[in-house]
């Protein structure tokens, strides 16, 4: 796994940076660092990680083709959901999660089973939250990769570790830039 992880981790920055700046090819590079990650977290036991990166390549596809439509406005605006849609999401995120990793726990070996399926139910969640445009997708990011980071330095994953808290800024930047480019939508 010498050059997968530091490659993996270069893809995956480029594609928030390039999220973070509504370009299309970011989902490109979205699907070569899933395809990665796929690998690296199955050899690592993080074995909903491993699924999840199986979804991050198809909604790579979906990001490339919703961004990619032929619009009048010719790009995907960016939108706001409310308050208690995302407690809800939030709360059916947190009992689906659960539910699956207790059954991580009772059949597989998986590592941390509850907390791997939890954030990976949300960062479906989210996932689809980007492809969508929705402003709030920072936010969830943001917890998300906060418990992802603890998460890879207990399997020995540093630079994904490393990555993620990275990420946390990045989600920062993210959520600044898209609200203002959303006010100057308004």
């Amino acid at each position: 796994m010498s050059w997968e992880e530091p490659l993996a981790v270069s893809l995956a920055l480029g594609y928030v940076v390039l999220i973070i700046r509504e370009k299309r090819l970011a989902w490109v590079l979205a699907a070569l660092s899933a395809g990665l990650y796929l690998k690296i977290f199955f050899a690592v036991g993080l074995i909903m990680e491993a699924a999840l990166q199986i979804f991050y390549i198809v909604m790579a596809a979906y990001g490339f083709w919703v961004w990619g439509k032929d619009r009048s406005d010719a790009q995907l605006p960016i939108r706001r959901w409310s308050t208690k849609a995302h407690i809800l999401l939030l709360g059916a995120v947190v009992i689906f999660g659960t539910g699956v990793g207790l059954v991580l726990a009772r059949f597989t070996d998986a590592a941390l089973p509850i907390p791997d399926s939890i954030t990976t139910v949300a960062a479906l969640t989210a996932t689809w939250m980007v492809a969508r445009k929705v402003l709030e997708n920072w936010l969830w990011w943001i917890g998300i990769d906060l418990v992802s980071i603890a998460l890879y330095l207990n399997r020995g994953l540093d630079m994904t570790a490393l990555l993620f808290a990275g990420y946390v800024l990045l989600a920062v930047a993210g959520w600044v830039s898209w609200r203002r480019r959303l006010q100057a939508q308004l």
